[in-house]
């Protein structure tokens, strides 16, 4: 696995690179990161910690995994989190295969 302390300092200092070079880029992002929200912050950090997941962004991961922690979930929040990332990516796994079902037909039909 990953050392996501010494991960994080790796990121955020190449990020800072980033940030030099694209800065409008890093300030929208920042502007998003920020936006107002109905949800309190347990939920939208639950809800960023089953998108890292889905999405398999490490940084993601480590960024919220940190700010859920700070907002008080618990870890069986997050595990009700990850479950609802599971389901997702098997539930997509399972549309995607029909559509590679109905490629096939159209394709074969050539």
């Amino acid at each position: 696995m990953l050392d996501w302390k010494k991960y994080r300092t790796q990121l955020m200092g190449r990020l800072g690179i980033l940030g030099k070079l694209s800065p409008d880029t890093i300030k929208g992002y920042q502007t998003l990161s920020k936006a107002e929200s109905v949800l309190d912050p347990k939920t939208k950090e639950l809800i960023a910690l089953a998108c890292a997941v889905t999405t398999r962004c490490d940084g993601c991961i480590d960024v919220h995994t940190d700010a859920a922690i700070k907002a008080g979930c618990t870890q069986e929040e997050i595990a009700a989190a990850l479950n609802v990332a599971i389901a997702m990516n098997a539930g997509a796994a399972v549309v995607y295969s029909a559509r590679v079902l109905d490629a096939y037909e159209a394709l074969k039909s050539e």
